[in-house]
């Protein structure tokens, strides 16, 4: 077999791995899209704004979500566009899960605009890209000192009712869980594997020379664009 074929092979062994595992963390996200969005457009279609009691009744939802054996995220909610909830410039119904069989707990961050510890949230890849480009986003690996004080892929659906941003559904992944339920798929591979993101960060690497987390800016360099996904597949030869 050529090299280039092997290489197209691993290639798309990866994608294909990457494809399951992304959509066993998108699955719950979306799910908890199409709950908020039916809450925002009951609203709309009685007249009346959203109030904070409509999302709070997600909570049951995000809970039984977080709790499924199945479950990839820690966190998962809804973060809302400022003004839509009525009598609340921000608003979020997020929930995290705990280390061990510990329940899942409502995340509650400082909204108040006037205050030191603001958390402007709109400003945030994970919130601002989608509402720029209505499509899903990933940011991270980084440090969520917002919320679950872990090292983290966040994972953003946009929540749209025709065109309009209402806000956006997410996740919380640990990178660590992430990085062994790809390589526990992948098993041993012919080559060496690294994933980058759009901010040249590593968001995955079968090699000891690239660290998740670290920083790789020639990865335009003989890259494959990820559908879907702001990432992109490096894949060389493993060295003998």
């Amino acid at each position: 077999m050529s090299a280039a074929r092997a290489s197209e092979r691993v290639e798309a062994q990866v994608r294909a791995v990457l494809d399951g595992v992304v959509e066993r963390v998108l699955g719950p996200v979306a799910a908890v899209r199409e709950a908020a969005l039916a809450r925002f457009e009951e609203a709309r279609s009685q007249g009346v704004a959203v109030r904070r009691d409509d999302l709070h009744a997600l909570r049951e939802p995000l809970q039984e979500l977080l709790l499924a054996d199945d479950c990839v995220p820690v966190g998962l909610g809804v973060i809302v566009a400022p003004s839509v909830v009525d009598e609340q410039p921000l608003f979020l119904e997020w929930w995290q899960r705990g280390p061990g069989t510990s329940p899942p707990t409502r995340l509650e961050v400082d909204l108040n605009t006037h205050s030191v510890g603001f958390y402007d949230y709109v400003v945030a890849p994970w919130y601002a890209v989608p509402r720029r480009t209505r499509l899903q986003h990933v940011v991270g690996p980084y440090v969520d000192v917002h919320g679950t004080d872990r090292y983290v892929l966040t994972f953003t659906q946009p929540v749209l009712s025709d065109d309009d941003f209402l806000g956006v559904a997410g996740a919380d992944v640990p990178v660590g869980r992430f990085e062994s339920l790809v390589l526990h798929e992948l098993g041993d591979l012919p080559a060496e594997v690294v994933v980058v993101g759009d901010d040249d960060r590593v968001v995955l690497s079968t090699s000891s020379r690239w660290l998740v987390g670290s920083l790789r800016h020639d990865a335009d360099s003989g890259a494959t664009p990820l559908p879907g996904l702001p990432w992109r597949l490096l894949t060389w030869p493993t060295r003998h």
